[in-house]
């Protein structure tokens, strides 16, 4: 799976990551849920940085079609907001 992290680049992740990505992603929605602004800048900081850790980053001239677009990490509740689906950020 192809991950872009906006503002930043790519990253190439086994599917297998997928389930401890989701973990992430649930904490993350319910924290936007809540209002809770200081755990939703931890949450998204450690999603992003399990995509980084997991992931083996694609060189700046690769352009591969992302199948998963995360926020910036500076990204605020509203933009955020702006690009959940149903399943939050992560689809399944």
């Amino acid at each position: 799976m192809i991950v872009r992290i906006m503002g930043e680049g790519q990253w190439k992740l086994a599917d297998s990551h997928v389930v401890e990505l989701n973990k992430l992603d649930d904490e993350l929605l319910e924290e936007m849920e809540s209002g809770d602004t200081e755990g939703f800048r931890r949450t998204l900081g450690a999603l992003l940085d399990a995509v980084r850790r997991l992931g083996e980053p694609l060189p700046d001239e690769a352009l591969e079609p992302s199948e998963l677009i995360l926020p910036a990490p500076d990204a605020n509740l509203d933009e955020v907001r702006a690009m959940l689906s149903d399943d939050g950020l992560i689809p399944g």
